[in-house]
């Protein structure tokens, strides 16, 4: 993901959230969005991604912000939890040699067929919402007065920044998704309803509010969410996000554990 609109730059940038989870194409259908933080986990995605797309016949993004496309970390590599190959697969198109040919096809002109399929569709997006859903908790396992959620690069930023503000006695959280879509909403409403007396959730990300829409509608009003945003390949530092950090919670005042 780069800054936009339009042609952008080849700066970071996370403005085409909205693109890779709901506006990709035409028609009822949806894919499976992945977001690595680091290169390492941008390489174990990338497997991951090719077996969710051959186990649940799907397409399938992993979707990087410029920083990590660019940055240089070291890699480990590892054969563990590969899928089958795609000739052992019954729907594969490896040529009809030997056995009758197989056709692959979503084209239904007759409604009560394109219908059907379009349940049989839906049935399968329910089984990956209710299996596949992945994220991370930072600090989520002690009392918290707010909690920040973020993905990809932004996310490393805010755990430099929750750890600065740690250092000071302030309690935050960090709710990372690493599938965008599904989004983690169960584990995101849970995580929100966490936080302790009246604090809230603050959602940081580089672009003018994309993410924030799938963070309040996991919270469904249960608690304040507010937006820290950037564009135009603009990178919030550490400091500036922990400033915005401390303004929230001195805004909110005292909560009681």
């Amino acid at each position: 993901m780069r800054a936009g609109p339009g042609l952008g730059g080849i700066l970071p940038a996370q403005s085409d959230y909205l693109q890779a989870t709901r506006g990709h194409g035409h028609g009822d259908y949806k894919l499976i969005v992945l977001a690595p933080a680091s290169v390492q986990e941008a390489v174990e995605l990338m497997g991951l991604a090719f077996r969710l797309a051959e186990k649940y016949r799907n397409p399938v993004m992993v979707c990087a912000d410029g920083m990590i496309g660019q940055m240089m970390e070291p890699v480990e590599f590892s054969s563990e939890g590969r899928g089958p190959a795609l000739a052992d697969n019954d729907w594969a198109l490896t040529g009809a040699a030997g056995r009758p040919p197989r056709v692959v096809s979503s084209l239904y002109l007759v409604p009560e067929e394109l219908h059907r399929h379009n349940l049989r569709l839906k049935a399968k997006y329910d089984r990956i919402a209710e299996e596949e859903p992945r994220w991370e908790n930072y600090h989520g396992d002690r009392p918290y007065d707010l909690l920040v959620v973020a993905f990809g690069t932004m996310a490393r930023i805010c755990k430099s920044a929750i750890d600065n503000v740690a250092a000071e006695g302030r309690r935050v959280a960090l709710f990372r998704p690493i599938t965008l879509n599904p989004f983690p909403v169960a584990a995101c409403r849970t995580a929100a309803d966490a936080v302790v007396g009246t604090g809230g959730v603050l959602t940081v990300e580089m672009s003018m509010g994309q993410l924030v829409l799938d963070v309040q509608h996991a919270v469904a009003e249960s608690r304040p969410v507010d937006l820290y945003g950037t564009a135009g390949g603009v990178v919030l530092s550490p400091d500036q996000v922990a400033e915005r950090i401390r303004a929230v919670l001195d805004t909110a005042g005292p909560t009681s554990a």
